[in-house]
């Protein structure tokens, strides 16, 4: 004899079936979010851990360029004092104690033209100085001071060279900026020192900060 099953209990085993299905879905979908806000923090941390990286070697490089500056500064000071030559309008001016000095030609030995090179550690050989690039040239000739600026009128017309009027104690000069030559650029002040003509340049750009600073200590006797 065939014994019928009882509705409560099929429906009893559809609601458990559907219960399971339904759990199983929500901890499917949990997971799926755990996963995801995981990923999602990972990212983030690995944004967050890398733009601070990123900042403190940003930081750590503006301070070391900052004590580079500050101790190429410091090695520069005591400045020392250039002199020269007494019946040259004895000019002086004062520049960093890390540059060496050469002198090149000296009125003493029978000349008619003082020639000095200074530069930072050692002064390169001036056989080459057509080419070499010089932190400072001084320049004392005996020249008249009009013709020495009109040597560098071609450079102006060309603009090659920009000229423009400088003066120190009263006395009036002249300024270029710009290319010398193809392998120099960079400043010079020219002066009627009596009846000679003093001209001090710098080579390159980046001696051009000393190069404003010494300018400003220039003296000579008029």
């Amino acid at each position: 004899m065939k014994i019928p099953k009882r509705r409560n209990e099929t429906g009893a085993v559809n609601s458990l079936l559907l219960s399971t299905i339904g759990l199983a879905i929500l901890v499917v979908v949990f997971a799926g979010l755990a996963v995801w806000a995981y990923i999602n923090y990972t990212n983030q941390k690995t944004n967050v851990d890398g733009r601070i990286a990123s900042e403190v070697a940003t930081a750590k490089k503006a301070q070391a360029d900052s004590d580079a500056i500050r101790f190429e500064a410091a090695d520069k000071l005591p400045n020392l004092a250039f002199v020269g030559p007494d019946d040259y309008g004895r000019l002086t001016f004062d520049y960093p104690k890390n540059w060496s000095l050469y002198v090149d030609k000296d009125i003493s030995t029978g000349g008619t033209t003082y020639a000095a090179y200074l530069n930072p550690g050692g002064v390169p050989s001036v056989s080459g100085a057509l080419t070499t690039q010089y932190a400072l040239r001084v320049t004392i000739e005996s020249k008249d001071y009009d013709k020495v600026v009109a040597g560098y009128e071609s450079f102006v017309k060309s603009g090659a060279l920009r000229s423009s009027a400088v003066s120190v104690g009263g006395n009036n000069g002249t300024r270029l900026d710009g290319n010398f030559t193809k392998d120099i650029r960079g400043s010079a002040v020219i002066y009627k020192i009596r009846d000679k003509t003093a001209t001090l340049r710098t080579d390159a750009d980046t001696f051009k900060p000393d190069f404003e600073n010494l300018i400003k200590t220039i003296k000579f006797n008029s």
